[in-house]
């Protein structure tokens, strides 16, 4: 009887795994880097495109499905693709940071990227990671529940993605390779973009202005995602409640506002209900910009709400939209956000590390006339984590080098506290702390560790609200606040219960945030500031976890196509 009983498991459970297999898909995409003619503000640029299109292709897939994405590059610069998001489970080769993961693809050469959806369901994205290419590289990644599963909310009437974005009237290559050269900021974008066109408030860009259908009485679920290169982003739309249900592929438990705030790699999942009088309604995002003194672009994009029954001629409604450094209404909106249900948050920690994020400043070098050092007062910016500024190696990637054993590329003592302790946001601090050390220093973490991070923001130079985003996992932000951290007074604060589950956590400006996770999923692994300037600044760092016991602990073998340096 025990035997009968076990045999029928046994076929009862191959029999689902087979039916799942059977479900899940292998999609096969062609991605194409090539120059586009793009016609934005009354001027037309060659940019950089994925087969021709501004944005890209969005890519639409199911749980539990693999995706084959085969990159071919016929543009000028070398690039790479970055799965936003996605967790790569054992599938390092395939995550697409430049030097990181992997060499970059040359012109004239192609790479093919591999890799599963495992247990996630929502909004990401994809870009291109390599320079400043993702301003115009980017497009959506929509991970339908598998087949079978559903929504934990009434299935939505329609669906429709609202990706944010930055435009230059310039080669947005040259824009930062300018800044690197003098050592100053680089020059603010000219224009932000919904769905890549700019709206009727802008010159030459009334007639483009993206419009989204409604009928009245409808729910629409809006996937809106910040692919903006350096700019955090409100979001609303005119007279319409928005009721947040998920965010960065995981379900939240839903909360109604009237405006939403996303860092850059952010992603909201809302629903809106079509309840109001038909006519036509501003969708619109502009700038939270939390640095005090820095110049950002302080323009409007929108798209409009359209009410299909509409008869109106007239202007759409107005929206209404919080003043650019209003830090208050972002902290509201970020509080909200809890898990669908009770999660299983890591309590006993093994790693318990502390990360201060911020600015700073290098000494102009001897070597170096004055026009290339036009930081404040003759310097350079420079940016840091635990006053490392990260260097990225050149001759191989980082994941190569770790699975090759090649010495030389990066050293394992990133600092797991800052190398001094200050007052990490007052005013007075020493200038001596405003020069980072220059390195390729890695975090070594064993499989299976539970860790949790401070992220503390500095007030060197500047504090700004900072989003952080860690490559190959999702990770539980159990609490945030303002000021320096404080263990004894501040872990009492700590939600344990139903803290949301995300991909990039924006750092409070003057603040800090507290993220766990478990380190599941072998390779090296990028953490850093998806503000693209601070990146290339050095504002970032990477985790190397070792491979844990047998085939499913262990990093797959490197594919026979990776891009050679």
């Amino acid at each position: 009887m025990t035997t009968l009983h076990t045999f029928s498991c046994l076929f009862f459970f191959c029999s689902l795994l087979s039916a799942a297999s059977i479900i899940a898909k292998v999609q096969h995409h062609n991605f194409v880097i090539q120059e586009t003619p793009v016609k934005r503000l009354c001027k037309t640029v060659n940019a950089i495109t994925v087969n021709g299109m501004f944005p890209g292709p969005t890519l639409e897939v199911n749980d539990g499905d693999t995706l084959e994405v085969k990159v071919l590059n016929r543009a000028r610069y070398n690039i790479t693709i970055h799965w936003h998001g996605v967790r790569q489970m054992r599938t390092g080769w395939a995550d697409g940071p430049e030097y990181v993961t992997q060499c970059p693809i040359r012109p004239g050469k192609s790479y093919t990227y591999r890799f599963t959806i495992q247990g996630q369901e929502g909004t990401l994205w994809w870009h291109a990671h390599s320079s400043w290419l993702r301003a115009t590289v980017y497009g959506a990644l929509i991970i339908h529940p598998a087949l079978g599963s559903s929504f934990p909310f009434p299935k939505p009437d329609r669906q429709t993605a609202l990706v944010l974005g930055e435009w230059w009237n310039a080669n947005p290559v040259d824009v930062i390779n300018q800044a690197t050269r003098t050592g100053a900021a680089p020059n603010i974008s000219d224009a932000y973009t919904i769905n890549g066109q700019p709206g009727d408030l802008y010159n030459c860009s009334n007639k483009e202005t993206v419009v989204v259908p409604v009928n009245s009485g409808e729910t629409s679920l809006l996937r809106v995602i910040n692919a903006a290169l350096n700019q955090p982003l409100f979001f609303t739309v005119a007279n319409h409640k928005l009721t947040v249900v998920g965010a960065d592929a995981s379900y939240l438990k839903p909360f109604t506002t009237k405006v939403l705030m996303l860092g850059p790699g952010q992603t909201t999942d809302v629903l809106l209900t079509a309840d109001q009088p038909p006519k036509r309604y501003y969708i619109a995002a502009r700038a939270y910009q939390s640095a005090q003194n820095a110049p950002f672009d302080n323009t409007t994009t929108t798209a409009i709400l359209h009410y299909r029954n509409t008869t109106t001629t007239s202007p759409p409604i107005t929206a209404s939209l919080p003043a650019f450094n209003d830090t208050n209404t972002v902290t509201s909106f970020s509080r909200k956000f809890k898990s669908l249900r009770n999660v299983v948050v890591p309590k006993t920690i093994d790693e318990n590390l502390f990360f201060t994020v911020g600015l700073g400043l290098d000494k102009c070098p001897k070597n170096f006339p004055k026009n290339r050092c036009q930081g404040l007062n003759g310097t350079r910016f420079t940016a840091s984590m635990n006053n490392v500024s990260f260097v990225l190696p050149s001759n191989f990637s980082l994941l190569q080098a770790h699975s090759n054993g090649i010495p030389g590329v990066f050293t394992t003592d990133f600092p797991a506290k800052p190398p001094v302790k200050f007052d990490y946001t007052g005013n007075n601090i020493s200038r001596a702390l405003f020069q980072p050390v220059k390195g390729t220093k890695l975090y070594k973490l064993k499989y299976g560790t539970r860790v949790q991070i401070v992220l503390q923001d500095t007030n060197i130079v500047t504090s700004e609200n900072h989003p952080i985003h860690l490559h190959g996992y999702d990770f539980y932000i159990v609490a945030e606040g303002f000021g320096n951290f404080n263990p004894k007074k501040d872990t009492s604060k700590f939600n344990l219960v139903d803290p949301p589950l995300r991909n990039t956590v924006a750092v409070p400006v003057n603040g800090w945030a507290v993220i766990r996770f478990v380190a599941d999923n072998p390779g090296v692994w990028l953490m850093h500031c998806h503000l693209d300037v601070h990146i290339k600044w050095g504002l970032g760092m990477a985790f190397l976890v070792e491979n844990g016991v047998g085939e499913l602990e262990t990093l797959e073998a490197a594919p026979h196509d990776l891009p050679v340096c």
